[in-house]
């Protein structure tokens, strides 16, 4: 059974649709991404899973328990770790305090390891924190219970280099604990640093959900090549070469072919000089936007 499972998921404000009959699943152990820009309707989709909103058509499941129906769903959410995309404290509390209150609630076993990793100044104000202390504050208390699947709307957020990479290293070793993890981003970089599958979301409507490694695939190489004597794109008839384009005796073009095939048609010439690399997730992510300059 996939621990979240949606099946034709949708919400309407009047005539606009903010989810468009939604349908994918997450099975255990696996880090989803949910991707889009702002405005996507990212945050909806996770508002409805968690309860704080009702579908207008279509469901979804967690653990087997139906989003609609608040009793089972309440059992389900013991289970589950939650970030929202603007956490809301109490601004007089202190750090500490806030995490007690937490503890209370759901119990706290992890909360001494997280605050190894993360480290809001527990003594202070939540009023006095940046928004990356804030931030850290909000993933403690989504981990600290020890949940089997943790749903975060851009948990990210806010967060400074150092502290991004150590979150993305925790959440790898947490899948290979059997943890599964949904989260929402706009920051496509994530993708491939951290994601098994990704889900791509435009206008309220899923666009693609691929499996990463197949998505970057699916984007080809970049290739640059630099020739003894130039390459003409007339002579260079090979299948699966996108965007050419050259100056004096270089030449750049993204390639989705064999690679037998390129060589060959690369043995006619001199090579000085030749770098295949990925192309930017942004390009790739591009794709289902239609080259629009808003994505």
């Amino acid at each position: 059974m996939a621990v979240i499972e949606v099946q034709g998921l949708t919400k309407a404000y009047g005539d606009i649709l903010a989810n468009d009959h939604l349908t994918f699943s997450i099975d255990r152990g696996e880090i989803f991404g949910y991707l889009g820009p702002n405005g996507a309707g990212k945050s909806t989709t996770i508002r409805q899973l968690m309860g704080f909103q009702s579908p207008t058509e279509g469901t979804a499941t967690i653990f087997g328990h139906d989003v609609r129906d608040d009793a089972a769903l309440r059992e389900a959410k013991s289970r589950i770790g939650f970030l929202p995309g603007e956490p809301a404290y109490t601004p007089g509390v202190t750090g500490s305090e806030f995490l007690e209150y937490q503890a209370a609630l759901k119990g706290d076993e992890r909360r001494d390891e997280l605050l190894e990793l993360f480290t809001p100044p527990l003594d202070r104000q939540i009023r006095e924190y940046s928004t990356g202390n804030r931030q850290m504050l909000g993933i403690v208390q989504a981990f600290m219970h020890d949940p089997d699947l943790l749903v975060m709307d851009e948990p990210t957020s806010g967060l400074d280099p150092l502290k991004q990479e150590a979150f993305h290293g925790f959440l790898r070793d947490e899948r290979d604990r059997g943890t599964t993890i949904f989260f929402s981003s706009h920051i496509l970089g994530e993708v491939r640093r951290v994601c098994d599958r990704v889900g791509i979301i435009r206008d309220g409507k899923l666009a693609a959900v691929e499996d990463v490694d197949e998505l970057l695939a699916r984007g080809g190489k970049q290739v640059r090549v630099h020739t003894e004597t130039p390459l003409a794109e007339a002579e260079f008839d090979v299948d699966g070469v996108v965007g050419f384009a050259s100056e004096g005796r270089e030449a750049r073009f993204t390639f989705t072919g064999d690679y037998n095939d390129l060589f060959a048609a690369l043995a006619d010439h001199r090579i000085v000089d030749i770098e295949i690399d990925e192309p930017p997730i942004e390009e790739i992510f591009m794709h289902f936007y239609g080259g629009e300059a808003d994505a």
